[in-house]
């Protein structure tokens, strides 16, 4: 009885053991797939985004990770269980009676067969599932994201069949799925469990013929049953386990993706400190991925002077996000260089040259978080005192101490419940709390009403003091008083020069100045 109660207690300790363990193993496994993933996806560049959904790259992060995390971490211990089982039992049916144990294991490659045909084609619609199902949740985060345009145009009767329709797409895969599991689950069994009608057939042979005794026989028939259902059990495993190569194969793709440019990610070279900001593009030419035969940028050669306040104005589609784009790196020229205080900008870390660039985009990027926190993006350790120093002079501080909870206020996604002006401020205040030595402002007052647009046009000798300021800018009200304005068509550099020396010299800005300030071409 002593003994009865050990052993009791060993198989208590021993399922607490695996299922800690095995599930722990799961969520590590899981964890560090998650965080594999997101720092290779971080550091690809935007085109990457541009050219893949990025709600679908979210989906793997959720529905693959989820799977793998139930197999790992649940049916990877069944199968560790019933393997066990199937290894155990295999030993006592052959210590039993080996004849027949030799029978039993001549049908293990009728068994094999159909496992590895059923497995390949229940992976592949795996993958395949999980493809649909990343439709299903990235028209679903479109909509949500959306809802003002959706309901704007009525249009939740066809979102709701397209949505409808996407589902059934995801069923009808889920369906064929399942069904070869299920095909899968019933011919290994059968396979199995007719084996064991076999032996037990010819054991009964041997029964009557006085060769073997029928308590060796009821042995042999019990565990049989054990090593039957053990099989039938793996089989079922083996299905969740293809369902898992799926999900996984789908992670790998997003880690096996490169770069469209290669950079090294050895470069240690460092600017000259401190950056002054003196920019020298010689002979910049770019096509985007996909559009070579249209250069978005034609050799360009531009200077910069530290510290001078430069606008860039054009048609849309004249190149001027484009060079913002090149001089961040987020693409890499055709040919050209860029130089920053006489240092080439591809010589240089990432790190190190975004160091040197604040950027307000013509969109703001606001995050889930609290208005401070915004604000402190590009400086997470700044004191409270700096944020609202920033907030003050992008004149965001009054209305932010107007909020709620003033600093601390809660963002929804992307700003949700600020207006325009007020997330382009914010974004402002974050350029200006990063202190970098070059400011890029993307149309950084498309979005502010005439009275917010004055108060930043009056905060603009504090945002430009001391650091080079490249402006796009549509209205040329806002760009009239910079240093110099540079003009722009078609990825071309037309002119350089003051607003009073173009409206004289070039053409397109006399054009663009007279639609604008009504002013007679001289």
């Amino acid at each position: 009885m002593g003994l009865f109660f050990i052993l009791v207690l060993g198989l208590a300790f021993g399922s607490f053991a695996r299922f800690y363990l095995v599930s722990w193993i799961g969520e590590r496994v899981v964890a560090d797939i998650r965080k594999q993933v997101f720092n290779h996806l971080i550091d690809l560049h935007p085109g990457f985004f541009e050219q893949n959904r990025a709600l679908e790259i979210q989906s793997r992060f959720t529905a693959d990770t989820t799977v793998l995390q139930s197999v790992i971490g649940s049916t990877v211990s069944i199968a560790l269980r019933n393997a066990l089982m199937l290894m155990g039992g295999l030993i006592l049916l052959f210590i039993t009676n080996a004849k027949l144990a030799g029978i039993i294991l001549l049908g293990f490659p009728l068994v094999i067969v159909p496992i590895l045909f059923f497995g390949r084609r229940v992976r592949q619609l795996s993958r395949l599932s999980q493809d649909r199902v990343a439709d299903v949740g990235s028209y679903v985060g479109e909509n949500l994201t959306q809802i003002k345009t959706v309901q704007a145009f009525n249009h939740q009767p066809h979102s709701r069949r397209f949505f409808a329709d996407v589902s059934e797409r995801a069923f009808d895969i889920a369906r064929a799925r399942i069904q070869q599991r299920a095909w899968l689950t019933t011919i290994a069994i059968s396979l199995v469990m007719g084996a064991v009608g076999v032996v037990i057939w010819i054991g009964g042979l041997d029964v009557i013929h006085g060769r073997i005794t029928p308590g060796e026989l009821a042995a042999f028939v019990f565990y049989s049953l054990l090593v039957g259902v053990a099989a039938g059990a793996i089989s079922e495993v083996i299905g969740e386990l293809q369902r898992a190569a799926g999900s996984a194969a789908r992670l790998f793709e997003l880690l096996q993706t490169e770069p469209e440019f290669d950079r090294p990610a050895s470069l240690t070279n460092e600017f000259p400190k401190p950056v002054t900001g003196a920019i020298a593009i010689k002979n910049l030419t770019f096509s985007y991925p996909g559009r070579r035969e249209h250069p978005a940028l034609t050799d360009i050669c531009l200077d910069v002077r530290a510290g001078e306040t430069l606008a860039l104005v054009g048609p849309s589609g004249a190149g001027k996000s484009t060079l913002f784009d090149l001089l961040l790196y987020f693409y890499q020229p055709n040919s050209g260089t860029i130089h920053i205080d006489g240092t080439d900008s591809a010589t240089v870390s990432l790190e190190a040259l975004r160091s040197c660039f604040s950027l307000v985009p013509q969109n703001p990027a606001l995050f889930h978080g609290t208005v401070a926190d915004n604000i402190r993006y590009a400086r997470p350790d700044a004191s409270q005192a700096d944020v609202e120093h920033a907030a003050r002079i992008a004149h965001a501080h009054e209305f932010i101490e107007k909020l709620p909870e003033g600093y601390l206020t809660q963002l929804g996604d992307a700003g949700l419940g600020l207006s325009g002006g007020q997330k382009q401020r914010l974004a402002i205040a974050r350029a200006l709390l990063a202190d970098a030595p070059i400011l890029l402002l993307d149309e950084a007052t498309s979005a502010l009403d005439a009275e917010s647009e004055s108060l930043i046009q009056q905060a603009m000798p504090a945002l430009t003091s001391g650091r080079t300021t490249l402006v796009i800018a549509h209205r040329l009200a806002t760009v009239r008083d910079a240093d110099r304005i540079a003009v722009l068509d078609q990825g071309r550099l037309l002119a350089v020069g003051t607003h009073s020396e173009l409206i004289q010299q070039n053409e397109l800005y006399r054009r663009l100045a007279a639609l604008q300030f009504r002013e007679q071409p001289a």
